[in-house]
């Protein structure tokens, strides 16, 4: 089971760009013409996870946990389930935030911005797979309100995906609080809903927001 071994901030963190030109070739621990996955390593941190295809489904969790190609985790096995039933010919995980962690209560409390950069690079790259109106399939449940930047960082990803022309879903029933239900536990054949995205991330922030004094 992992456990981050400290702060990412300690780390050298490998930029996407460099992370995805390894992730392109050939590798010894699986086939990287079905799999992407980057860094093509298991590490502290993971920007991408998924199949190759030409329709992916783009699936935003909070934090990526132990999960590796041929090694789908419950959740991603959820994932992948939904993405085809929904029409979908591949699927690709993402993260509000990089940083593995097993259990989201063991995330860093400070957003390492270097990180958080070259995540939304990342995502950037999966909107390009996906072609005109990326579907991206906000994911995260309640555990967005593990740590305050998770917010922001929402917020970057839904402005990187306005510029994609991004359609965001949702998959089956919200929570009181209006945060996206969790792929754990859905039937194979729930559909997705439409999505304001942008519309929540600012109620994110206005509930962040300190109270005027």
């Amino acid at each position: 089971m992992h456990i981050p071994s400290g702060n990412t901030a300690a780390l050298e963190i490998v930029p996407f760009d460099e992370a995805l030109a390894q992730a392109l070739q050939p590798s010894g621990g699986y086939d990287a013409r079905r799999w992407l996955y980057v860094p093509n390593t298991y590490g502290e941190y993971r920007y991408l996870l998924g199949t190759r295809g030409k329709r992916p489904l783009i699936c935003v969790g909070v934090n990526p946990s132990t999960a590796a190609p041929d090694a789908l985790d419950n959740t991603l096995k959820s994932v992948e389930r939904i993405a085809l039933f929904n029409g979908f010919d591949s699927f690709l995980m993402f993260n509000v935030y990089a940083q593995r962690a097993t259990r989201p209560k063991d995330m860093e409390r400070r957003c390492n911005e270097a990180l958080h950069r070259e995540n939304l690079a990342a995502f950037d790259y999966a909107l390009s797979l996906a072609g005109e109106e990326p579907a991206v399939w906000a994911a995260w449940g309640n555990i967005i309100e593990e740590r305050d930047y998770l917010a922001d960082c929402a917020a970057d990803l839904v402005a990187v995906g306005a510029e994609r022309g991004a359609r965001w879903y949702t998959a089956g029933q919200r929570s009181k609080r209006g945060h996206p239900h969790h792929p754990l536990y859905l039937r194979k054949d729930t559909p997705l809903d439409p999505f304001d995205a942008a519309g929540y991330c600012a109620m994110l922030r206005c509930r962040a927001a300190p109270a005027a004094i």
